[in-house]
């Protein structure tokens, strides 16, 4: 039997409606993980980088760093999630491994002391050339950005010596902007100024 045009477009609208609702389950699902990884794993705002962060501890094995006796490595738990999806770009005197635990992908961009510029991909889909480890070395500026459509992404993070206040530096200013813009097809003024966001440097 022959259906009326209405009582397809009336199908058709069900079905739209359906489909968006589903996709809005799942995302107040991945919401909600986020909000349980938060409180359970105790994760604090990170300041002026964002994101979350949880100290999980230092080795006990110590090494001399220019006079002084730090950890060989120290571990956080660190999150991106919708509210806060950018790690702003800040450089690391130690190497920084990055592993995904949940969630993601990330993009990573990585700026190097030698001028280079690369953006790799922390994520689990492999064969679309995603990497489950990203180990950017020491010396290098990086721009954590959780990828469109993801809810959050749990990583742990270790680095080599030990994290200390003094041995990071958060922001840059237009000096650096130029030097990178044009190392990468998406090196735009525009976008390196963004991984700067609230810490751009005058």
């Amino acid at each position: 039997m022959k259906q009326p045009r209405s009582w397809i477009v009336g199908a058709m609208v069900v079905m739209v409606a359906t489909a968006g609702l589903g996709q809005q389950m799942v995302t107040l699902k991945h919401d909600a993980r986020a909000r349980q990884l938060i409180r359970e794993l105790k994760l604090k705002v990170l300041p002026k980088e964002s994101g979350y962060i949880g100290i999980i501890g230092v080795t006990p094995e110590r090494v001399d760093v220019k006079g002084r006796k730090l950890a060989v490595q120290s571990q956080n738990y660190y999150m991106l999630a919708r509210d806060r999806p950018v790690n702003y770009l800040h450089w690391l005197e130690p190497a920084d491994t990055h592993v995904l635990i949940e969630g993601g992908p990330v993009d990573y961009y990585i700026f190097y002391p030698d001028g280079r510029a690369e953006m790799k991909t922390l994520g689990m889909d492999i064969a679309r050339g995603e990497q489950p480890v990203i180990a950017v070395p020491p010396g290098c500026w990086k721009a954590l950005v959780l990828r469109p459509g993801a809810s959050y992404a749990l990583m742990a993070n270790a680095l080599s010596p030990e994290f200390t206040p003094d041995r990071v530096r958060i922001g840059e200013g237009p000096a650096w902007v130029k030097r990178f813009a044009g190392k990468a097809p998406w090196a735009t003024g525009e976008r390196l100024r963004g991984f700067i966001g609230p810490n751009f440097l005058r």
